[in-house]
């Protein structure tokens, strides 16, 4: 508990602000916030034998131990004590010193856990009760319309500020126009709100009998807010957007931001403000533009020192060599996320091939259909993306190539699944070695999984695993079959 003489402050939302304290660098400002912790379960342990063999058994342990639980734990029989319990809390929500959204039922008996397993990232004996979330009514001011990185117009309510489960709400995405016409919503509107899951505002309805008479019809722009170019909306889409590509400083930022993020270029020290401050003094309209850019430059920058700047620069040259697959899902072309990507590379080999494949090769790629094949194709036929291309590749941006014919895929139709931290290689270097090799990497265990990598730490992928029989192998092995599979190459 806090020292009594600190001064007590509000925080909110108060999951951001436990998250936040926890991250802070300085202890000394984690230790002003009076954080308290609640032990929910024995996740692992080198020997049960002396343990409870109940959930309830064990929390009384943990509290023996001197590790603080949850005061409102309890044990109920059937669904009808089930019932009860939540209702009993529900009727506390509001006097509780902490925020909740619902309770956790769990099956008390463990040998029951073992019996039922879990299903997908989510055991069978244990669910989550949600309570309704909490609604406010408040009244639509405008709607601004908000451009991303691929040029989609996103619909934003600006609201009369009000409060919804602890936090002001002044804003809520309306998603695109057809939500619009559903809601039948206009400016002046009251509208009644709440944030899904607690944590996303939401507009869910029109308080129709308070609309007023002056009530104003939303429009969708004919011009891109940003860069005035010209708004497009095509048959069978619901997304609306602006046709400026590069040209528009809205995309700009944000196709610069995914560049240089990890999955694409993972370019060390270039965050989402100094991408912002470079595209608004107009020192950097390209991604070719970013390897041009120099220490002594960027050192004029505010908050960017000449150290910082020079390691700007380092990161730059080290960014230069990539991966064809990376290469690819940083560009930004629309649908293609990184296993789209990589599922490009492995089928083409090289970028020259894949900039001429008609729509029929691109439709012969795993996972990618008409939808996908159409914006693959329309992306390397634009002629500022062309421009692109061969400004990246002569500022020095390169990666190896290799003959499709000379790849063999040893693990074609496989499905693989990395968990726990691996010492020798990152998890992204081990998921790029197995898609190398032609096998898909999932983020879940399931029957048809072939195998699960466990490195340092693994938790319930490992578990779920062993459950299921599937095949468990560390660290060491991964590393000696990767080399095996590779010499084969």
């Amino acid at each position: 508990m806090p020292a009594p003489w600190r001064t007590a402050t509000r925080f909110s939302p108060t999951r951001n602000a436990a998250a936040g304290s926890l991250r802070q660098l300085d202890p000394a400002i984690t230790d002003q916030r009076p954080l308290e912790f609640c032990a929910y379960q024995v996740a692992r342990i080198e020997s049960d034998a002396e343990l409870a063999a109940t959930h309830s058994g064990r929390m009384a342990l943990l509290r023996d131990w001197g590790l603080p639980t949850n005061p409102e734990l309890a044990v109920v029989e059937g669904i009808d004590g089930v019932v009860d319990f939540c209702r009993r809390l529900g009727e506390k929500r509001e006097s509780l010193d902490y925020d909740i959204d619902g309770a956790v039922i769990k099956l008390d008996a463990l040998s029951d856990h073992g019996v039922l397993g879990f299903v997908s990232r989510a055991p069978r004996w244990a669910i989550a009760f949600k309570y309704p979330a909490q609604e406010q009514v408040t009244r639509l001011l405008d709607v601004e319309f908000q451009v991303g990185r691929t040029g989609k117009l996103t619909p934003v309510a600006k609201l009369e500020p009000v409060q919804v489960a602890g936090v002001t709400v002044s804003n809520a995405t309306l998603h695109n126009m057809d939500q619009i016409a559903r809601l039948d919503l206009r400016i002046g509107d009251s509208v009644r709100i709440y944030r899904a899951g607690d944590v996303i505002p939401k507009v869910v309805e029109v308080v129709r009998e308070q609309r007023p008479a002056d009530g104003r019809e939303i429009v969708l722009p004919e011009s891109c807010p940003v860069c005035g170019s010209r708004v497009e909306k095509l048959d069978g889409e619901v997304d609306a957007r602006c046709s400026g590509g590069l040209y528009c400083p809205a995309q700009r930022k944000e196709a610069l931001k995914h560049f240089a993020s990890r999955r694409a270029l993972d370019i060390d020290g270039l965050g989402e403000k100094l991408i912002d401050l470079l595209v608004e003094r107009e020192w950097v309209e390209t991604p070719a533009d970013l390897f041009r850019l120099e220490a002594a430059r960027l050192a004029e920058l505010p908050r960017l020192a000449e150290k910082s700047a020079n390691n700007l620069v380092n990161a730059l040259e080290t960014a230069k060599q990539t991966t064809l697959a990376r290469f690819i899902y940083a560009i930004g072309i629309r649908e293609v996320g990184e296993t789209t990507a990589a599922n490009l590379a492995r089928h083409f080999g090289t970028l020259e091939a894949l900039r001429h494949a008609e729509l029929e090769a691109l439709e012969a790629v795993a996972d990618v259909g008409p939808v996908v094949a159409h914006h693959v194709h329309t992306f390397f036929r634009q002629p500022h993306n062309q421009q692109t291309l061969d400004d990246l590749i002569a500022v020095g941006v390169t990666w190896d190539e290799e003959e499709i014919g000379e790849r063999p895929q040893p693990l074609a139709g496989q499905t693989w699944v990395l968990t726990g931290s691996l010492e020798s290689m990152t998890r992204d270097d081990g998921k790029a070695r197995l898609q190398a090799l032609g096998a898909k990497v999932s983020g879940s265990v399931s029957k048809k999984t072939t195998a699960v990598v466990a490195g340092e730490a693994a938790g319930s992928k490992l578990e779920k695993a062993m459950q299921l029989g599937v095949e468990v192998i560390d660290e060491a092995t991964f590393i000696q079959r990767l080399a095996e599979w590779e010499g084969e190459e």
